[in-house]
Parts: C-alpha cells; structure tokens; sequence
C-alpha cells in the first residue's frame, strides 16, 4: 500500500518539474530579450579589432624590410670594403672612346653595387623624410606602381645632386656610377609604360639644369674642385646615352653658353671672376660636343626621338654663337671651337636622313 502511494506522488511530480523547467527557460528569455549588450561595448570591442589588424600589418610590412635587408646582405658575394672595378671614369675627357667604360664586368658585382645604392638612397630618404616630420614611405623594390616608381626617380636623382657637392669624396665614384645606372633604367622602364611621362621629363630637365650649374661652379684656386668639374661632365655624358635626357642637357648647356657670352662682353678681363667664365666656356662646348658625337646618330633611330627638342636645341647652339662672335675680338678660339661644334653637328645630320626631314628654316641656317 505504502509502495503505490509513493508511485502516485512521483508520478504527480512529473507535470510540476515540467512546468518549473519551462518557467525559469522563459524567464531567461525575458530577460536576455528585455538587456540587449550596449553599443558603447560593440564600438569598443570593433575598436580594439581595428587596431589589433593595423598593429599585425605593422609588423608584416617590419618583417618585409627586414628581410629585404638580410636578402641582401646574404647575396653579396664580395666583402663590404669591395669598391666599384668597371672603370667608370676612364677615358675621361676624351673624345668618341672606342670602349665604352663601365661595360664587360661581372654582372653579380654589379647587382652588388646597385643593391647597396638603393639601400643608401632609401636610408638618406628616411633621415630627409623623418626631419620633414613625413610618415610616406619609399617602396625600391620591384612590380610598384607608376607613382612610386617615379618617386624612386625622384628620390634617385636627388641623391646624385646632392653626392655632387662632394665630388672628392671616396664613395663618390661607387654611388655616382650606381646613380646613374638606376636613373637610366628608372626612366626607361617609366617611359615604355607610357605613364608620367610629363613628371619623367620635369625630372629629367630639373637633372639636367641642377647638374649643368654645379659643373660651372667651382671654388676658385681649389684645385680638387676645378678637377670635379670634369667629373660632374662625365655624369652628363653617361646619362645623355638617353636622347630624353641627353637632348635637355645640351639644351640647357647651350643657353647657359649665350648667358656667359653676354656676361663676358661686359665684364673686365681683369676681374677675379673672369678666369672661372672663361674656363666654363670651353667645358660647356665641349660637352656638347662629347654628347653629339657620341649619341646623335644613335638618338636620331631610337622611336622616341622627340625632333621638336632637336629643333630648339640646334637653334639655341646658333643664337650662342651668335653671342660669342661678339667676343672675337677678345678672344678669338670662342668662336673657332662652336664653329668646329656646328660643322659636327651639320656633318651628322647629314648622314641621318630622319634628322634631314626637319624645319627647312634651320637646317639651312645650320648648313650655311
């Protein structure tokens, strides 16, 4: 009896756990439906997420430059004293060398040199870029975009203006040689894209104006000095190899030319300038002589060839000329060294027939 009453309870108990059970899942339904999280909490937590990502690509792009660095310093196969053995500066100051320098050696020494030059121009970068209070970064490796390889351009050709204040130091041939490498490279690669080609040439004409100037100034009785000068002549040669460049230096040296010429009809023999002007003068026509002789038939093929630079440089060389037979009377070797120039320059363009097609108006006064 006292069994069956127990069966009875317990079973009576079974409708009343059920509904308790059912109770406290709807209570606690309630209650997470009535609190939903504040949204203060969710912007954080989406806060914290963002920087956790920003913090993790930090340390990725770290990890890229630092392996970069022991990329490069594992691949160099000579010590870090090695210096540059391709000759550069021979045959300087010679007209039409049958060898040109700086070719024929060992293509690993090479890749060594110029990887230590985009190591020093992107360390010159950062110390120029972290004084100017900027955050950009310089990208030198390859596949970048246009813009960035332009900004490599730009950065180049700083770097070389700048290592020609100090032409007498020991690391001047390593980096000016890589330099001008880099640049010429730079430039071909940019302009084959067909992308800033309007940056490209304010680059090239701010090069060609920065480097003419510094060729012309020298400390006067500074012998190492008065020797640069024709260092700073060989960079321009070697980078007018490219027509775009080669054409607006001898641009720009042919109107600097016309400015001495003035200044020298006016100025005393005797004044302690005039030496300096009257050296300057003949490392200018020479110059233009070095780069005709060297690359005008070699520019006149190339597909780029812009003719209209052709046309306003000739032009500019005649108006010099013009201003420098003033001086015969002073001096009379002005006069025969640009005639002996434009008799090249004529001789040239007639064994081109694609420079033969240009403005009847001055070739005529070009042969005449």
């Amino acid at each position: 009896m006292a069994s069956e009453t127990t069966t009875a309870t317990a079973g009576s108990d079974e409708p009343l756990k059920l509904a308790l059970a059912m109770a406290l899942l709807r209570s606690k339904l309630v209650n997470k439906a009535s609190h939903p999280p504040s949204d203060t909490s969710s912007c954080e937590a989406l806060k914290w997420k963002r920087k956790a990502k920003e913090r993790k690509q930090e340390i990725l792009r770290l990890k890229h430059d630092l392996e970069e660095v022991e990329d490069g310093m594992h691949h160099e196969v000579f010590p870090g004293s090695a210096s540059c053995k391709c000759y550069f500066f021979d045959n300087l100051g010679k007209l039409s060398p049958t060898e040109i320098s700086g070719e024929g050696f060992d293509g690993r020494f090479k890749d060594v040199l110029r990887r230590r030059f985009l190591r020093q121009v992107r360390l010159k970068e950062r110390r120029k870029r972290r004084n100017d209070g900027s955050t950009q970064r310089l990208f030198l490796s390859a596949g970048n975009t246009a813009e960035e390889e332009t900004e490599q351009l730009r950065a180049s050709v700083d770097f070389l203006v700048e290592l020609c204040d100090t032409p007498d130091d020991g690391n001047f041939a390593n980096w000016s040689h890589q330099a001008v490498d880099f640049i010429l490279d730079a430039i071909n690669n940019t302009l084959s894209k067909g992308k800033n080609i309007e940056s490209v040439d304010g680059i090239v004409g701010s090069l060609s104006l920065h480097l003419v100037r510094k060729m012309c100034t020298t400390l006067q009785g500074n012998e190492a000095h008065h020797d640069a000068r024709f260092h700073v002549q060989h960079l321009l040669r070697k980078l007018g190899r490219e027509s775009r460049i080669g054409q607006r230096i001898i641009l720009a040296v042919s109107q600097r030319i016309s400015l001495l010429a003035e200044n020298l009809l006016f100025l005393d023999p005797f004044e302690s300038t005039f030496p300096e002007m009257h050296s300057n003068l003949y490392i200018l026509i020479q110059l233009i002589e070095f780069l005709v002789s060297d690359y005008l038939i070699s520019w006149s093929k190339t597909s780029g060839f812009a003719t209209e630079l052709f046309e306003e440089w000739v032009t500019s060389i005649l108006h010099a000329r013009k201003g420098l037979q003033l001086l015969e009377s002073r001096c009379g070797l002005y006069i025969l060294y640009v005639d002996r120039l434009i008799g090249l320059i004529a001789k040239l363009v007639g064994q081109a027939e694609s420079l033969q097609k240009l403005n009847p108006n001055i070739l005529q006064r070009l042969f005449c």
